[in-house]
This record gives C-alpha cells, structure tokens and sequence, in this order.
C-alpha cells in the first residue's frame, strides 16, 4: 500500500536540471500512470475526493479541495484533482541500450522544452523505442509538464542521462548501432535512408538524434551521425515542431525491424 502519510505542505523546486531529485506529477493520465510505475517512489498523494475514487485500491490519499492542490503546484498546472510528490526516475546506464538487437533508441541533442520532450515520449511510446537518451543538463526532469504532455508514456518509456552525445553516439555506433540524425538541409531523405543501400533496411539497430528546437543538431553532433537525413515536405512550409517530426520519423524507422545476427 502507498500511504502518503501526514499532510505536508512542498515548496514549489526551482533546482537545475540535473540536480532535481524529486518534483510534482499532476493530471489524471499522469498521476495514475505514475502509481502503477513500479519504479516510482512515491512521496505523497494529493487528490480531490473525486479523483480519490479512481486510485488503485489500497492508495491511502491526502484529501484535498481543489484550491489546495492549485497552491502545492505552479502556476496554471491543469491537475484535475490529482497530485503526486515523487522521487526521480532512475535513469538505465549507455550500455543497458547498446545493443542493436534490443530496438531503436531515440537521441534528444538540447531539447529542452517540456512540452515537447512529453510529446516526444508519447510518441517514443506508441512506436516501441526501447529508450530516449538526455542531455543531464540540457532536458527537463521528467515531472510536471513533461509527465502531463506524456500522458503517462513517461512512466513506460526507459531513459538515459549522459553528460556528452556525441561521444554516446560513438559508443552506439562502436556497438553496431547505425545513428541517423535529423537536419532539414540534409539531401537524404528519411526513408531511403532507413532502406539502407539494399532496400531492405538496416540489420543494425537504430539510433535516431533530433536537434534543439531552434538550432536543431549541434555540428559535433551532426558529425558523430553515420547519415544526415530530411523529412520530405512541400515547399510551403519550411520546418516542422520537433515532436511532430519525432512523431514522423518514428513512424517511418517502426516499419523497420533489426535483423538478429
């Protein structure tokens, strides 16, 4: 049972990236996603007593009125009744995921709004990814905006925090992987690169690198690529939001699936 204990009143974090050890989850999806996560650990439980009526039996929480929950959380968090103070997810290590026969990782270079790191994890989600790569002091925690974009993906999707991507780029390819980054100016097409050059897709899993929202891949990054690759589009439009083109890109590499040696 996950008893929330006495009623406690958190001070709203304002920590860096990397140093966030514990924050908020709100929102239907999210919360109860977070309570079926194993992984998880709880701190509290906060809830409307109709939001209450939808926990897992045996969850024990703080009863609150709405107004209440709106001072535990910044501002304008849309909660719907549910709160949870949670410990971070702990992160798997590089070489957990290096494998190319354990499915496509998705690389995030800079990527730092949590709007779209949820989005991006939905997707991640919906397509199989076997885990999302972070930059430790360059991507959001995964609390708050991010779990509520998700809708509760972040609790199923595996992560991993590494301090260089480039040099995580490196390791992946040294252990058979074939990493293609995203860069609108590339002549390549994503699809016939994910065709590989016999048309049959590549045997070795994939890694997929997506740039920051502005910028877009990093030069070291973009180096450290083995293609550099473009989503077709019509001329009218010039780029697209970055988790719409997770969302495309991981579409098009699901029809591709590695080949065990």
């Amino acid at each position: 049972m996950r008893n929330s204990g006495k009623r406690q009143d958190y001070t709203r974090r304002s920590e860096p990236y990397e140093t966030a050890k514990d924050g908020w989850i709100w929102g239907r999806h999210a919360v109860l996603a977070a309570l079926a996560n194993k992984r998880r650990h709880v701190i509290a439980i906060h809830a409307t007593r109709n939001a209450a009526r939808e926990m897992p039996e045996g969850t024990e929480p703080n009863m609150c009125e709405p107004k209440e929950i709106d001072r535990l959380l910044p501002g304008g968090a849309v909660h719907q009744g549910f709160a949870l103070h949670v410990a971070a997810l702990e992160p798997e290590p590089v070489q957990a995921v290096a494998d190319p026969t354990h499915g496509l990782v998705l690389v995030l270079d800079q990527i730092t709004d949590p709007h779209n790191v949820g989005a991006i994890m939905r997707s991640a989600a919906a397509f199989g990814v076997r885990a999302i790569v972070l930059q430790d002091r360059k991507s959001p925690p995964l609390f708050g905006t991010v779990c509520k974009s998700a809708v509760g993906a972040a609790e199923r999707v595996s992560h991993v925090r590494v301090v260089n991507i480039a040099d995580t780029l490196d390791t992946f390819r040294k252990a058979g992987r074939h990493v293609i980054g995203l860069a609108g100016a590339a002549e390549v097409e994503l699809g016939d690169a994910l065709a590989g050059p016999d048309g049959k897709g590549h045997g070795a899993g994939l890694v997929l690198v997506l740039g920051s929202e502005d910028k877009g891949l990093r030069p070291r990054v973009a180096d450290h690529c083995d293609d550099l690759v473009r989503i077709r589009m019509s001329g009218d439009i010039e780029s697209l939001n970055v988790s719409n083109a997770a969302a495309i890109a991981l579409f098009e590499a699901a029809k591709w699936k590695p080949a065990r040696p």
